[in-house]
């Protein structure tokens, strides 16, 4: 616990907040967004934004893998979890996330078989456990999860389990933040990048960005001084009118990322184009199952396609990923969308920012 303390010392803080202040004070507030949920939480969590002061406004971005997952997918797994031969096993954000017209809770509460797994391994074991059912797991994430997402499918394969198949929603994040950087409606002037995406990745994914938006980019971790370095590095390279990758998170994450987990992801996955909730349909940013795992591909084993579309809703769950809004912002926060009764994503995951902000009563 001493390490992880060193990372929380409050003398730190303050000179990190000072610095921070110094570093705005006379100029007009930096747009940064944290892409990461888990980064919106910490930042919820520690009253980060009261420490800020006005030199920088901090965005949430559209790093919450349950947040991002469009209707069309629910929808799907609804209907795959009411067939009576099917396990759809899944983590426990996603059970209360609502579809068009219902959710994996209140289809668990009608009958659906549905089993909360704390691993992809955990629906291997299920499966082989189970050979008179077919489990289906949802696989959803971004390029943290992928690998565990692979390696499960895999696993699969060697122990010829016929009646396991992955569902899958998995996104890639540098893509995702390249269309934000371009729209002027969100006007972002630095990325303070996600930690665990980038310990895959690594931070040279961020280069492609930096060299063609020219703004900055900083990896950093999760812990408060983490973030407010992070922050304090994007303002000094705005001063400097300087455009790069800095990595502060250098403890977990390397320029060129994890490259076992990269090439296992590589030989199970390939890459597809995906929707994103309130970002639309973005080329190549998500990753699909290879010819070569097509049996543990649900969408063909069942003969489904999930479709990529939105339904129509007063919910703005999908300005709020794009950092247009702040959850207090939209008419349903707080009132008619609650943790208990949510009626969208954000107020559901444990990185969602309408969760973090209810829970932390953010201004």
């Amino acid at each position: 616990m001493r390490y992880l303390d060193a990372f929380r010392d409050p003398s730190l803080a303050r000179a990190l907040v000072e610095k921070i202040h110094s570093l705005g004070a006379g100029r007009p507030p930096v747009r940064v967004m944290e892409v990461c949920g888990t980064h919106t939480m910490a930042i919820a969590r520690n009253g980060i934004r009261a420490l800020l002061g006005g030199g920088v406004i901090l965005v949430s971005g559209p790093g919450c893998p349950v947040c991002v997952t469009h209707d069309g997918y629910i929808d799907t797994a609804i209907a795959l979890g009411r067939r009576p031969e099917v396990v759809l096993a899944t983590f426990g954000d996603m059970v209360k996330v609502p579809g068009t017209s219902s959710s994996l809770e209140k289809e668990r509460g009608n009958g659906a078989d549905v089993r909360v797994v704390y691993s992809p391994l955990d629906a291997v074991e299920l499966a082989a456990r189970s050979p008179e059912r077919e489990i289906v797991f949802l696989g959803v994430g971004f390029e943290t999860t992928a690998p565990t997402i692979a390696g499960a499918i895999e696993a699969a394969s060697r122990r010829g389990l016929a009646n396991f198949s992955v569902l899958a929603s998995v996104r890639t994040i540098p893509g995702a933040m390249d269309v934000l950087a371009a729209d002027p409606a969100v006007r972002i002037e630095g990325f303070l990048c996600p930690a665990h995406v980038s310990a895959i990745i690594g931070s040279d994914a961020y280069r492609p960005l930096v060299e063609k938006r020219g703004i900055p980019c900083v990896v950093a971790g999760f812990e408060p001084l983490d973030i407010l370095c992070g922050i304090s590095m994007l303002l000094l390279q705005k001063r400097e009118g300087a455009a790069r990758v800095e990595n502060e998170y250098s403890r977990v994450a390397t320029p060129g990322g994890n490259r076992k987990a990269l090439a296992l992801i590589g030989r199970v996955f390939e890459k597809c184009d995906t929707s994103w909730r309130g970002i639309g349909v973005l080329p190549g940013t998500g990753l699909a199952i290879a010819e070569a795992y097509a049996a543990f591909d649900a969408e063909r084993k069942f003969g489904i396609e999930v479709p990529l579309t939105e339904r129509e809703t007063a919910c703005r769950c999908g300005d709020v990923l794009k950092g247009i809004i702040t959850p207090r912002e939209c008419s349903l926060f707080a009132k008619a969308c609650t943790p208990e009764d949510p009626v969208g994503p954000c107020m559901v995951s444990s990185e969602g920012t309408c969760a973090a902000f209810f829970k932390y009563g953010v201004q």
